[in-house]
């Protein structure tokens, strides 16, 4: 399964690991489906680290809620890891606080094996230039992107992840 982010800065097109992170893949693509994520800020870039994302748009970056109403276990796997530019990851405040924003890392972040639930990855090369033109936005002290907010403007669901 994948889907597209479409933003105000390009596509990013992310495959989905159902069968490995099954209740956050349902909690992600349930949110996707009901328009949760549609004018959804990216409220916090980190340059060579990560942004961020998934807050409604109405509500401030503290918000994460997910499809449930309250937060979620992790779903920890060995085999999936923060060990490259575009993989996505669930964002938390620790153990099993799940909800609804997500991150999209710029580079490998080791560190956050074992604490975050990856469940997908950028693929194509358009996703990935949209995840450079998001990086280099100018950000103040605390990740917060200056100039034109950047938003999630809606979210294409496909079946197969290499799909148009």
């Amino acid at each position: 399964m994948s889907v597209t982010l479409h933003t105000t800065v390009g596509d990013i097109k992310i495959e989905i690991f159902c069968e490995s992170v099954p209740k956050t893949a349902e909690n992600f693509l349930a949110l996707c489906a009901s328009g949760s994520y549609d004018a959804s800020p990216f409220h916090r870039s980190l340059p060579t680290f990560m942004v961020q994302t998934g807050s409604p748009a109405s509500a401030s970056a503290k918000v994460s809620t997910s499809i449930w109403g309250a937060d979620f276990e992790d779903e920890i796997r060995p085999s999936l890891r923060h060990n490259a530019r575009g993989i996505v990851s669930m964002a938390n405040k620790g153990p099993s606080t799940n909800g609804s924003q997500f991150f999209i890392t710029y580079g490998p972040a080791p560190h956050l094996d074992g604490k975050n639930t990856v469940f997908g990855r950028v693929i194509g090369d358009d996703g990935l230039a949209t995840l450079g033109r998001l990086e280099a936005r100018e950000v103040d002290k605390k990740g917060r992107m200056q100039g034109e907010i950047v938003r999630i403007e809606k979210v294409t669901m496909h079946a197969n992840p290499v799909a148009g």
